[in-house]
């Protein structure tokens, strides 16, 4: 590999790692939860519903995009439907976590 077994470099610089205040991810899950509790709940799930259908089919899946997000539906639950229809990343790897 190159890099590795060959034509490394010298002196490399160490990149540093984005640390998170473990009191942020605690607020950011709060407010997550929040949002959940005040949306119409069915509503959402009528709209990743029609997610689902347009991604099974051949339909342009950005308008039903946008009605999830209308309805306060999250990016996460948006990628889980998505990643039922379609299937993840060969090994599972997308280093997300679903909150309930």
């Amino acid at each position: 590999m190159v890099g590795v077994n060959r034509f490394q470099a010298e002196n490399e610089p160490e990149i540093p790692l984005l640390r998170i205040d473990p009191s942020i991810e605690h607020a950011q899950v709060e407010r997550l939860r929040a949002l959940r509790e005040r949306r119409d709940e069915l509503a959402a799930e009528g709209t990743l519903a029609r997610l689902e259908d347009a991604a099974r089919g051949n339909e342009n899946i950005l308008p039903r995009i946008l009605d999830c997000v209308e309805s306060y539906v999250t990016v996460g639950e948006i990628s889980h439907r998505l990643r039922k229809v379609w299937g993840g990343i060969p090994g599972g790897g997308d280093g997300l976590v679903r909150i309930d």
